[in-house]
């Protein structure tokens, strides 16, 4: 699974409209948000680093919420994008998912664990449990 990184504002709109997960490196503003959602309509995920999550307005989050896209604090941990656009999760983080999952773990433990040894945020980690990894 891939994260597609967006580092400028002027990128948005040239977004592939199929984008479901996409990690802003930037602080987007009101119009930012409407116009990723607008671009990317089957946008299912934003996630943005943690100082930026601050300063994203209420009715946003209302908007996102209507929607239904999840807006998740993280960050993508040593990756360059002058050399990939997408940020890949590692599949033995989603092997590790199915692995837990499989041996009956509860949901929050497998979140915790692999969300500590992955760098990925719990947030992440429950979205990966619900998409990537059949019951």
């Amino acid at each position: 699974m891939k994260i597609r990184v967006v580092s400028s504002r002027e990128e948005i709109f040239t977004l592939n409209p199929n984008e479901r997960l996409v990690h802003l490196a930037f602080r987007p503003s009101n119009k930012d948000i409407f116009g990723l959602v607008e671009t990317c309509p089957k946008i299912e995920v934003i996630q943005l680093p943690k100082s930026y999550m601050a300063t994203v307005s209420k009715s946003i989050e209302m908007f996102l919420q209507m929607q239904r896209v999840q807006l998740l604090e993280g960050d993508v941990w040593g990756h360059r994008k002058d050399i990939n656009e997408y940020y890949a999760i590692p599949s033995s983080v989603i092997e590790k998912i199915k692995e837990m999952k499989i041996e009956g773990k509860a949901a929050e433990e497998i979140e915790k664990k692999v969300s500590r040894e992955s760098k990925l945020n719990p947030g992440m980690v429950a979205y990966l449990l619900t998409k990537e990894t059949p019951a």
